[in-house]
């Protein structure tokens, strides 16, 4: 799935048997690429990186979920290239993936950790693209967003997701902390903005602030 906004053009690369959107992000103005969230299945992002000859400089993390880490390290690693993200408070989850990967059936995972943790407030460039970095704890303590405003596109991980939102029953998750960030952080971007959800379909923040379930 090849989408392109302007500046911006995505692919989306569904990645283990939780069907994660793994998202590959390039800037057209200047060729730079990265991913976000690499979950799994690195031989499949590694074939469509080298068919269409792209070079990624960075990997980007949202939380520390095994199905979106789980092939992090390896991609790092083979394209010499730093894992960013997400929060220092997920850190107990990169500490836990050996015991992530025998829970749901993955293969097995090492203990790895990012090259950079990420604040609220900060930003990451992806080619001359300008990624702004939002906190929005509830489905992990750590889970950050990346949003992209000239081109009203977030990239919002396991936060939020058309008719649903994440899940908070996982360790140190937090319903209600949840929907605060989705009611105070996300939806005051704006009706416009479209969102890549960690898993199923896009929507608009619009869209779901009128027809999510979870947020009347």
């Amino acid at each position: 799935m090849n989408n392109s906004m302007n500046a911006i053009e995505f692919t989306l690369i569904p990645v283990t048997a939780f069907a994660q959107n793994c998202s590959l992000v390039i800037c057209t103005e200047t060729g730079g690429a990265a991913l976000i969230d690499p979950g799994g299945d690195a031989e499949k992002i590694t074939a469509l990186l080298h068919q269409h000859a792209i070079q990624i400089d960075k990997i980007l993390l949202t939380h520390g979920h095994l199905d979106h880490v789980g092939a992090a390290k390896v991609l790092a690693k083979q394209f010499n290239v730093p894992l960013i993200g997400p929060h220092r408070d997920d850190l107990f989850l990169f500490e836990s993936l050996p015991q992530q990967s025998a829970i749901f059936g993955f293969p097995h995972c090492e203990v790895f950790y990012p090259n950079q943790w990420l604040e609220e407030g900060e930003s990451i460039n992806v080619g001359a693209l300008q990624f702004s970095i939002l906190h929005c704890p509830g489905h992990t303590p750590g889970h950050i967003v990346f949003y992209q405003a000239a081109q009203q596109l977030l990239f919002s991980g396991d936060v939020i997701f058309k008719g649903g939102v994440g899940r908070s029953d996982f360790p140190r998750g937090n319903g209600q902390q949840l929907i605060a960030s989705i009611e105070q952080k996300l939806l005051p971007l704006g009706d416009d903005v479209t969102f890549i959800p960690g898993h199923g379909p896009r929507s608009t923040l619009g869209h779901e602030r009128l027809t999510n379930p979870f947020l009347r």
